[in-house]
């Protein structure tokens, strides 16, 4: 069965770090573009930053640029998401999520309805 399991949120301090970890199984992720995601209000969930399958193209909200790190290891079946200089604003739930289907404008995969797959979330709460 096809399942992925994002871990690594906690509780960390303002201006802290955390690195969120999405593992697959039951499929290979090296064809799948992965997504970061979080809630927004009113809205569906938030692409936080997404990477491709092909060429590790990245996309990066303005929010988080600068700050966050997204990475792929194929041969562990993982993606990573590096969170430096955490701020309170950053607090939620993050979801990864995996796609199947190649778009050539990383963009596209900031769209919810894109992905095949949805991880169950790990809460992130920046507070001092």
């Amino acid at each position: 069965q096809a399942q992925l399991v994002g871990s690594g949120g906690g509780l960390v301090q303002p201006g802290g770090s955390l690195t969120l970890s999405c593992a697959a199984s039951g499929f290979t992720l090296d064809y799948y573009a992965i997504g970061w995601f979080r809630p927004a209000p009113g809205k569906e969930r938030e692409g936080v930053s997404c990477i491709s399958s092909s060429d590790g193209s990245t996309y990066y909200a303005d929010s988080v640029k600068g700050r966050f790190t997204i990475s792929r290891d194929n041969a562990k079946n993982m993606v990573y998401l590096q969170m430096n200089s955490l701020k309170p604003e950053d607090t939620a739930v993050f979801y990864c999520a995996a796609a199947n289907t190649y778009y050539s404008n990383i963009r596209a995969y900031t769209e919810n309805a894109k992905y095949d797959y949805w991880g169950q979330g790990t809460q992130v709460t920046v507070s001092s």
